[in-house]
C-alpha cells in the first residue's frame, strides 16, 4: 500500500487537516489520512482505485495545492 507525505503551504491549523481528511477519505481506496499543521503536511495511505494524482486534485479542489510529495 503506497504511503506518501504531501506538503501544502496553505495548511495552517487542525481545521485544515480535518477538511483534508474528510475530502480524502471520501475517495475510494484511501485508507489512512493523518496531518501535522505545524509541518504543513498530510500522510496518506491508499490503494487502487485512488491514485496520487486523484489525491492531489482533491486537495487542490478544496484549496490546499500540493507543492511537494515524499514517499
Amino acid at each position: 500500500m503506497p504511503r506518501v507525505t504531501l506538503h501544502s503551504p496553505e495548511i495552517s491549523c487542525e481545521g485544515c487537516i480535518n477538511a483534508i481528511r474528510v475530502e480524502l477519505t471520501d475517495l475510494e481506496g484511501v485508507r489512512f489520512v493523518q496531518g501535522d499543521p505545524k509541518k504543513k503536511e498530510v500522510v496518506v495511505e491508499f490503494d487502487a482505485p485512488a491514485t496520487l494524482d486523484k489525491i492531489k486534485a482533491a486537495m487542490e479542489e478544496i484549496g490546499y495545492p500540493v507543492d511537494r510529495v515524499a514517499a
